[in-house]
Parts: C-alpha cells; structure tokens; sequence
C-alpha cells in the first residue's frame, strides 16, 4: 500500500481516525503486525493474476517464462513479477516462505506437493480447494483442484 495524498486532509476534516479508517483511504498506518501481512497479501494477489494471465502457456522443464513454464517457474515468474523473489525450485521455494495450515491458506499462498519430507511440485492457491499450476510434460499451465491431502501451504512475505 502506498500513502495517499489527501490523509493529512481528510484526517483533519474527519478527527481522529481509525486504523479501518487510515486503510480504507489507503493509509499505511495499520495496528502493529498489520503492515507486512497487507503487504504479503497485496504481493499474493498480484502472482496469483500473473499465474492466471499464463494459462494454456505450455509446460517446459527447467522453463521459467515468460511463455513456457515448469511448476517452480511459473511460481517464481509470477512472484517475481509482483515484486518478491523465489528460489528456483519446489523444494527450495518450500524452505522460504512462512509455513501455515491448510485453514490459514488464502489465494495466493503456495501449495507444496510432499511425498514423506521431498516437495515434487508447487503452485498458486487460487480458493475453492484450486491451484494455478504447471503441472508436466505435454500440458499447460491451468486451474485444477488439489488431488492430494500430502500438501503443505506457505505464504510468501
């Protein structure tokens, strides 16, 4: 979020203001903690768009955009495009961003796909029990439900 040019303004017309107040007209003051989960909200919502905008883009190994992907590259393409960086591949994406529980997920969070403690595949929550995702060879990139219940979720700060 960015500042908006009339807070001062409108904080003076209106008094004091509250934290949903200073949010709703774009202010950057929220409660303590507030700020980096915005921020991380706002980073998800972009890569999710971005990962959406890539459908029917083809898989390719090793293949990190802009018109062919595999599963870690359209995660990190999209990541990057909406300003935050990602480690190449599944397993290491896995070790970066902060883990949470499948209640906690919102769009835009990571799906890891695990057997036992190895991460095979990665995508981009999309709601619903969906991920935006490469998935393989001769397919492109797609909306499709998670198939598996050995899934791990991370959001990226």
């Amino acid at each position: 979020m960015t500042a908006h040019k009339n807070v001062p303004s409108v904080l003076s017309r209106a008094g004091a203001a509250s934290a949903l107040t200073l949010a709703a007209i774009g202010g950057t003051m929220l409660a303590p903690g507030a700020v980096p989960e915005a921020h991380a909200a706002a980073h998800s919502t972009k890569a999710l768009n971005i990962a959406a905008s890539k459908k029917g883009a083809p898989y390719k190994y090793g293949a990190a955009g802009p018109s062919r992907f595999d599963c870690s590259g359209l995660t990190l393409y999209s990541y990057k495009k909406a300003g935050k960086s990602l480690p190449r591949t599944a397993q290491s994406q896995y070790n970066k961003p902060r883990h949470i529980s499948a209640s906690s997920r919102k769009r835009g969070d990571l799906v890891f796909f695990h057997s036992g403690r190895s991460v095979y595949h990665v995508g981009i929550y999309a709601g619903s029990g969906k991920i935006w995702h490469s998935p393989k060879s001769g397919s492109v990139v797609k909306l499709e439900k998670i198939w598996s219940k050995s899934v791990w979720y991370g959001r990226v700060r």
